[in-house]
């Protein structure tokens, strides 16, 4: 047998070999490979004619037998044109489809150079200057034997996983027996040859079009390849090492040395201890094993993780330093979020965790998972400050994708919570320290269809005291509640880039020289806008699933049932709405019809089917209405604006257009705010009235041509579908304008608004017993906090030099206008609750504070 036959029999052998042994993850989508023969139009001139003839070759990083292989038996798994097949380009023979840019020089063994330039790519680059009309098509190829990260005091690591190295033959046989199972393969957007050599001549004319072709190849699969593996890393001991080290913590430690009267070594001890408390420790084992763990969770407690959107983060992760900003509704965030990245691909975030969940042998495990840990508070810990901010500058130098939550902590109210920007505005310092690449935060929505901690989180809104995040959260309250938990969502949002938002604000050139400078106002000002940004693109990746579709509708109604076939037709109507007008590109809305979201929302037994010879009854189950409440106001902000137009056209029976227009103007700042609604003011009447058509196409409002909107006739269905579409918005406008009266009752100058926020507060704790249920959202601080902000920022109230509330006319006119959007005994309610007189005011006030002493005492004992 000659060479070439020997050579053809080997490599099917092998090929046979390794398609038993090694079963490749595809990571993101196969290419679309271009037709072999593209077709010419032939009225071009030859100047812009097109390349006739397109051929496809594969770019491999460094050379590996193994690699080629592997990629010929994927390539033919794909339908694509194989790598191993032989190549023609006009005259041009080659034997493989497949190049190498780290092409070693088989024929000079004695005295190698390190490296060649791969003699078929300068081949390919010849003929194309000889034969104008074509073309080759690079597909850019990365393959993984493993993805752990190299560990510089692991020669064990080294040699059993993937890392920056280029594996030796052994090394390579290893790789394959150890990690055949957990072999990733993905295929990169084609590059035009041709275009690259062009451009290199322009461009770069003292470099040869091969090194630049190599040289911006290689650098491309390096940055997929650090998506993937992430930065190469340092253990534990010699960051901790390095950071102790720099100049910043060396001063910050002196000055405390000063400060509290102690040694420098003392003081060195104390910076050591903190970042014994702060630094993560990354490990590759840890991660495949809550892989595995957490791969039967989904499987046997939920019924699957649904992902959207996360070609998103695919294409923006070798160019940008990822910083994902999720919602916290659960303690499953941390673990979720992890593992679908790291499924997908990506590597694992580095994640900032509550000091609180630093727990023994649990904290390990996280740190070991990525997380790294803050306290809550920096107040007063100036030693502690510095430290934080140069791990996590170190962090961001190394290019390693962050994780943390923008609200801080869980929301008890399944509505996102105000913004902590503490972690944005360090983000944002250490960007400006010192700038690698540029920052990109992802929003990321993650919604539930039940909650493990569901009944803690009603008791905490209802009084009971708070119950510490911790991981032994989880375990007790997985053993309270049954496990039918449904589906969980994960849904990637539009991407915020923090250079656009600097440059917008024109602090694009800031620089920040110290770890203890301060971030001008001007950048601090920036960061609000950022946080307030990835907010809105949180909600607008809202997920309508089919629990949170049935609550929005379900606790609308006055006993919270609803005839099954009104049921079924209201859940289509919001289906329909959705759909005809959506709130956003990225919003997702569940498939099933409303049959089969009932039918769903039987087999989580959220609500039940109560038989009747009329016509069977859907109704809330038995204590879940509080709880239903969570999943409503998770997309209650998608149904508002639709919700305000139903409210206002059904109180006031006919009502036009423009007076419609000018009552949700006055309103929707505070909407917005609360609700973080993605729409600017100046851009809001043709939403407006997209809705408004929207509503009159589905006949829940009519339109009499002469630009009235009037309300169906009543008792009709449509007016029954009205009257549910109109409620949610009720209790936000039934808030306001209690805050409002209080505020106008007591007069000008009379109360501070920390007082109004507590008998806000109190009070809504006693209107919310009015409904049929508690609703603990009815009562959160943060709404009437974010309310009061809203009338400050418009000019409707100030603070005086003694914290006083002042107004003038202006408040007392839009309490006036109460009776546009409220009926008259709401308004009576809402005006007798609030009339104190001083002795009421102080008898409640004196009690809010022994309340809240008695917390206080609670929770130190």
């Amino acid at each position: 047998m000659d060479n070439s036959g020997f050579s053809k029999l080997s490599r099917r052998l092998s090929s046979k070999l390794l398609d038993l042994v090694v079963k490749p993850h595809l990571l993101g989508e196969p290419p679309k490979v271009t037709s072999q023969l593209a077709v010419v139009d032939n009225t071009q001139t030859e100047q812009t004619q097109a390349p006739q003839q397109k051929i496809t070759l594969y770019v491999l990083q460094n050379y590996s037998r193994s690699n080629a292989v592997l990629l010929d038996n994927e390539t033919k798994r794909l339908n694509l044109p194989r790598a191993l097949h032989p190549l023609k380009l006009a005259d041009l023979q080659e034997k493989k489809s497949v190049i190498f840019l780290q092409h070693r020089n088989q024929n000079n063994l004695l005295n190698p150079p390190a490296h060649t330039l791969p003699p078929r790519l300068l081949r390919l680059i010849e003929a194309l200057d000889q034969h104008p009309e074509l073309d080759v098509e690079l597909i850019p190829v990365t393959i993984l034997w493993g993805r752990e990260p190299d560990k510089e005091d692991s020669w064990l690591k080294l040699l059993f996983t993937d890392s920056w190295s280029t594996p030796g033959k052994i090394k390579q046989l290893v790789n394959i027996g150890v990690h055949g199972r957990q072999t990733y393969i993905e295929f990169h957007e084609a590059q035009s040859l041709r275009a690259l050599t062009q451009y290199a001549k322009v461009h770069y004319p003292n470099l040869s079009p091969a090194t630049y072709v190599v040289s911006n190849l290689n650098q491309y699969l390096d940055s997929k390849r650090e998506a993937v593996l992430g930065p190469d890393l340092s253990d534990r001991r010699n960051v901790m090492q390095s950071l102790i080290k720099s100049r910043d913590v060396q001063e910050a430690i002196l000055q405390e040395s000063i400060r509290s009267k102690i040694s420098v070594e003392e003081a060195e001890r104390r910076a050591i201890g903190h970042l014994n408390e702060i630094v993560s420790d990354y490990s590759y084992s840890t991660v495949r094993f809550a892989e595995s763990t957490l791969t039967r969770l989904w499987t046997q407690l939920y019924d699957g993780v649904d992902v959207h959107n996360f070609s998103t983060v695919r294409e923006l992760a070798d160019k940008y330093e990822i910083i994902y900003t999720p919602c916290h509704r659960s303690h499953i965030d941390y673990l979720l979020l992890s593992y679908v990245i790291f499924k997908r691909g990506l590597m694992v975030p580095y994640i900032a965790a509550g000091d609180n969940l630093n727990l023994p042998f649990v904290g390990q495990i996280l740190r070991g998972g990525g997380a790294f840990f803050i306290r809550r508070s920096f107040s007063g810990a100036q030693l502690y400050t510095t430290v934080f901010k140069e791990y996590l500058y170190s962090i961001l130098s190394r290019n390693t994708p962050l994780e943390y939550f923008i609200e801080g902590g869980r929301s008890r109210t399944g509505r996102l919570l105000p913004p902590k920007t503490g972690m944005l505005a360090m983000t944002v310092h250490s960007h400006l320290r010192g700038r690698g690449k540029p920052i990109v935060f992802i929003p990321t929505y993650i919604g539930y269809e039940r909650l493990m901690e569901g009944a803690t989180y009603v008791g905490e809104m209802q009084g009971q005291p708070k119950e510490a995040e911790s991981i032994f959260g989880i375990i007790k309250t997985l053993r309270k509640i049954e496990r039918i938990f449904g589906k969980v969502h994960v849904n990637f949002g539009e991407p915020v880039f923090l250079d656009e938002i600097l440059k917008q604000q024109h602090v694009e050139d800031v620089q920040i020289k110290s770890n203890k400078d301060a971030l001008p106002p001007e950048v601090s000002e920036a960061v609000n806008i950022a946080a307030h940004r990835i907010m809105e693109n949180i909600n607008r990746a809202a997920i309508i699933n089919p629990v949170s579709l049935l609550s929005l509708i379900l606790l609308a109604t006055p006993k919270h049932t609803l005839d099954e076939d009104a049921c079924i037709s209201q859940l289509e109507t919001y289906q329909a709405l959705s759909k005809a007008l959506p709130y956003d590109e990225r919003t997702e809305i569940t498939p099933l019809s409303g049959k089969e979201i009932i039918a769903y929302g039987l087999k989580l037994k959220l609500i039940k089917r109560i038989k009747h010879v009329l016509g069977d009854i859907i109704a809330i189950e038995d204590q879940q209405a509080v709880l239903l409440t969570y999943f409503r106001n998770n997309i209650l902000h998608l149904f508002i604006l639709p919700s305000l137009i139903a409210a206002l056209v059904e109180h006031n029976g006919r009502l036009l257009r423009d007076d419609l227009i000018n009552v949700i103007r006055a309103l929707y700042p505070f909407l917005k705010a609360e609700l973080f609604l993605k729409w600017d003011i100046k851009a809001l009447d043709p939403v407006i009235e997209q809705y408004c058509d929207a509503l009159i196409e589905a006949k829940l409002i009519l339109d009499d041509g002469r630009n009235t909107l009037y309300s169906p006739t009543p008792n009709s269905e449509q007016h029954k579908q009205l009257l549910v579409l109109a409620t949610p918005v009720k209790q936000s406008l039934e808030r306001y304008f209690m805050t409002l009266a209080l505020i106008n009752q007591r007069g000008s100058g009379k109360i501070s608004a920390r007082q109004v926020e507590e008998l806000s507060h109190l009070l809504g704790q006693r209107l919310s017993v009015l409904y049929e249920f508690n609703s603990p959202e009815f009562f959160d601080k943060a709404l009437f906090q974010s309310f009061l902000k809203v009338l400050t920022q418009q000019g409707i109230i100030c603070t005086n030099q003694e914290g006083m509330i002042e107004f003038d006319d202006r408040l007392s006119n839009i309490a006036q206008d109460a009776h546009l959007i409220l009926d008259e005994d709401t308004l009576h309610m809402l005006e007798h609750i609030t009339t104190f007189d001083d002795d009421e005011l102080k008898q409640a006030l004196d009690a809010l504070a022994r309340q809240k002493s008695s917390r206080l005492r609670k929770k130190a004992k």
